[in-house]
Order: C-alpha cells, then sequence, then structure tokens
C-alpha cells in the first residue's frame, strides 16, 4: 500500500512497451512456427511445362520434379522430351518422392491441335494443379523489314498458343475449384524496347490476358501468376526469327549476360508456392525503366529512341 497511485501508473506505463513488443515478437515467432509446418510445396501435385525440352522449361522440370511434383511435360520434340525425362529418372532427391514425368508432344503454335493435346495431358492424371505456360519464341528486327505473317506468327506461339492451352484445361480447374497457371511472360511485357516489336507485342498481349484472366477465376479459388523475367541464359535469342521469318543465330551480349536459368526457375517455383500474382524478375535499369514508363513517359520515350538509333547505327557498321 505504500506505493502512490502515480508511481504505480509510472511503473505500469514503463512495463506497457516491453509488454507489447515481447506479445509482437511472441506472435511473430508462433507465425514463423506455422509457416515452417504448414511449407507450401508442389509435393505430389501434378504440374504440367510447355517448352519443356530446353531452356527454361528443362529448368523448371529439373527444379520442380526435385520438388517432388507430377509432371507433364509438353514439347513439339518428343526425342528430347524423352532425354529430359531420362535425366530426371537417374537423379535423386533424397527424402522427397520423385516421380517419372509424362510426355505429350504437340506443336503450341498450330492451335487447332491443342485441344486434343489438353484432353491427352488431363488423361495422365485425371487433373491438373499448376500448368505452367512457358513455351515461347523472340524475334529481333526492324518494323519497316518485318512481313505481317512473321508479326503473326510470333503472336500465335506466345499469345494465342497459351491462351488456347490454358482455355482447354481452365474448365477442369473450375469444377475442381482447385488450381494455378503460370505464364512466363519477359519485362518486354511491360515495357517496349526498339527492333523487338513482335515479341513485345505478344508479351504485352499476354500480360493483359492473364490479368483479366485473374479477376475473372478469383472467385473459383484459382491463381494465376504472371512472370516477368529480364534477359536469362538461354539460346532464345539464337532460335529468334528475323523479319523475313529466318533465324536469327546469334547470341546477345545481353541474353550471355542474363540470368542464371536455374536461379529463375526456382523463382517459378516459389512464385507458385507462395501464390504470387505479378513477379518481375530484373535488374534495376529495367525495373526503373518500368516506373519511368509510367510516371515520365515523355523521358522514356525520348530514351527509346535515342537508343534506337545507337542500335540501328551499330547494324550499320
Amino acid at each position: 500500500m505504500g506505493l502512490s497511485l502515480r508511481h504505480m501508473e509510472r511503473v505500469l506505463g514503463l512495463g506497457v512497451g516491453p509488454l507489447a513488443a515481447g506479445t509482437v515478437g511472441l506472435l511473430i515467432l508462433l507465425k514463423v512456427i506455422q509457416r515452417l509446418r504448414h511449407k507450401p510445396s508442389v509435393q505430389d501435385k501434378v504440374v504440367v511445362i510447355t517448352g519443356a525440352s530446353s531452356g527454361l522449361g528443362k529448368e523448371c522440370a529439373r527444379v520442380l520434379h526435385a520438388a517432388g511434383a507430377r509432371l507433364i511435360l509438353c514439347g513439339r520434340d518428343q526425342k528430347r522430351l524423352q532425354e529430359v525425362v531420362e535425366e530426371l529418372g537417374n537423379k535423386t532427391s533424397g527424402k522427397i518422392q520423385t516421380y517419372t514425368p509424362c510426355t505429350v508432344t504437340f506443336d503450341l503454335s498450330n492451335t487447332s491441335v491443342v485441344s486434343s493435346a489438353a484432353e491427352e495431358i488431363l488423361k495422365c492424371h485425371g487433373h491438373v494443379d499448376v500448368l505452367i505456360n512457358n513455351a515461347g519464341i523472340s524475334y529481333r528486327g526492324n518494323i519497316l523489314d518485318t512481313h505481317v505473317s512473321v508479326q503473326r506468327d510470333v503472336m500465335e506461339t506466345n499469345y494465342f498458343g497459351p491462351v488456347a492451352l490454358t482455355q482447354a484445361i481452365l474448365p477442369s480447374m473450375v469444377d475442381r475449384r482447385s488450381g494455378h497457371i503460370v505464364v512466363i511472360s519477359s519485362v518486354q511485357g511491360k515495357i517496349s524496347i526498339p527492333y523487338r516489336s513482335a515479341y513485345s507485342a505478344s508479351k504485352h498481349a499476354t500480360q493483359a490476358y492473364f490479368d483479366c484472366l485473374r479477376a475473372e477465376v478469383d472467385r473459383f479459388g484459382l491463381q494465376v501468376s504472371v512472370i516477368s523475367p529480364g534477359y536469362i541464359r538461354t539460346n532464345l535469342s539464337i532460335n529468334a526469327v528475323t523479319g523475313d521469318g529466318s533465324k536469327y543465330g546469334v547470341m546477345d551480349k545481353t541474353t550471355a549476360r542474363g540470368s542464371d536459368p536455374v536461379d529463375v526457375a526456382h523463382a517459378v517455383l516459389k512464385a507458385v508456392c507462395h501464390k504470387q500474382k505479378d513477379v518481375v524478375l530484373a535488374g534495376l535499369l529495367p525495373t526503373a525503366a518500368i516506373y519511368l514508363r509510367t510516371l515520365w513517359p515523355a523521358l522514356y520515350f525520348r530514351l527509346m529512341a535515342s537508343r534506337a538509333i545507337k542500335e540501328h547505327r551499330v547494324k550499320e557498321e
């Protein structure tokens, strides 16, 4: 009783801060423990990967196989797909149970065969948990020298193919009220740079379509992720088409200095596990350019015009 009321209030007041901090710390600790106990994974999930015979698709197959996914690998070349299956079969993942992948061969740019390919995909395990639209083609060329048919061909592979496959698989996901659709887009789906018109246009269309899809299927509990990498160290530029439809056949310096496809594949896995909606995987300059395009478009346009002039001079030399 010797303590005055004011002194008690002072004591209690001094104790509020540490008590609050301790409570918050305890809640954070409990949250971390809960996440560790219920860590999201793709173990036993049925995952479809298009363009799985090479490049980023092949790396995604390696990473997701090691994580215990039931893979369905898709591509145009059955022999190369089978080589990936054999490679994965020779790898073990310790305590994680792995499965021999299925393969479905078809040309994604030929949308008339996509529906039957989707039926074959669904027959593998009866359903699809995750669809990763990865297959694509790049382009290098001057708009003045590019035939419209080349623009259309790039759109068929990069836009209409993934759209057709997504819409063929989508009803089964809606029926189950479960599923995750991933599309590998590009930073060039958010900004455009010179001499990439067909590619950038296809990726802008991709971004828009899957943004719309995300909103429309949210009520069914479905997830949609758009992954937008910068340059990746693959053969994408070598296999790119030019204005007349021929192969570019050159490894660009920017591509050679690009991200390791293994790192990008792990980012795709993370996006699936954590249900990330929109992921940009690029350095400081490309990321800054995305914001500059929105916040100061006049400067962005000036910079791109300057870049176009510079690249044109280099080509002439």
